[in-house]
């Protein structure tokens, strides 16, 4: 996957070390880096209870609406190229 310009902006901004490990984490396998960044997030974000379960009934919210048909899921691959087309359309700005 190739990093977009805004991406490579920000990297060549972090400070080495933590460059170092953007690095390093990219050869880790796609369920690892999730599991990583997962984890930085966590440690990030407090959450409390009231938070957890405003995401558990938004999480039981959208299974119920991909069970009944009410909606379709969109494939990662989409996703990323709407995303990377909107980023893209930002840095040129």
């Amino acid at each position: 996957m190739e990093q977009s310009l805004r991406q490579r902006a920000s990297v060549e901004r972090m400070a080495t070390s933590a460059k170092e490990l953007y690095e390093k984490s990219l050869a880790l396998e796609e369920h690892e880096r999730v599991t990583l960044a997962a984890l930085i997030l966590e440690s990030l974000e407090p959450w409390d209870s009231d938070t957890e379960d405003a995401w558990k009934n938004e999480i039981e919210r959208r299974l119920s609406e991909m069970d009944s048909g009410k909606v379709e899921p969109v494939p990662w691959e989409a996703v990323r190229a709407r995303l990377s087309k909107k980023l893209d359309a930002v840095g040129n700005d």
